[in-house]
This record gives structure tokens, C-alpha cells and sequence, in this order.
């Protein structure tokens, strides 16, 4: 069982995952849509770029996330497959 501080520092690492994509999401769309710095205002073609790169970076994260976690799963059964082979 885990104990209350693993799990704070579990939470915490989440967090910190979650906030390190954020920034990095923030800066990337940033530097690649924002071009116009006369104005306070986001100019519509600015705005309708960082709406397609938010889109396209969740999109990519979310892809990246399944293709680790199918990885994990063939590395896993081939460590059982190999483990069970080794004992026999």
C-alpha cells in the first residue's frame, strides 16, 4: 500500500509533468502564431493559428500516449513470455 507522502510526490511529479507540457504548448504556439506586436489585440488569423496549434499539439501528446503505453504493453508481455521460458 502507498503511503501518503508517495503519493504526494506523485501528484506533485503529475503536476509538474502537467505544467512543463503547458509551457511548452504555451511557447511553441506563442513563437509560431504571435507576429503582431503593435496592438493589443490578437489579430484573427493570429488567434485561428494558435487554436489549430493547441489543437494539433493535444493531438500529438494524446498519440504519443498511446503509442508508449502499447510499447509498454509488448515490452511487458515479452518480459513475462521470456521470464516463463527462463523458469522452464
Amino acid at each position: 500500500m502507498a503511503s501518503g507522502n508517495d503519493v504526494n510526490a506523485e501528484q506533485i511529479k503529475s503536476f509538474r509533468d502537467f505544467l512543463l507540457s503547458y509551457n511548452k504548448l504555451s511557447e511553441v504556439c506563442f513563437v509560431d502564431c504571435i507576429s503582431d506586436f503593435t496592438s493589443r489585440t490578437i489579430k484573427p488569423n493570429e488567434e485561428k493559428c494558435a487554436l489549430n496549434c493547441t489543437e494539433k499539439y493535444l493531438k500529438m501528446n494524446q498519440r504519443i500516449s498511446q503509442r508508449f503505453q502499447e510499447f509498454q504493453m509488448v515490452s511487458n508481455e515479452n518480459l513475462l513470455a521470456a521470464q516463463k521460458a527462463g523458469g522452464q
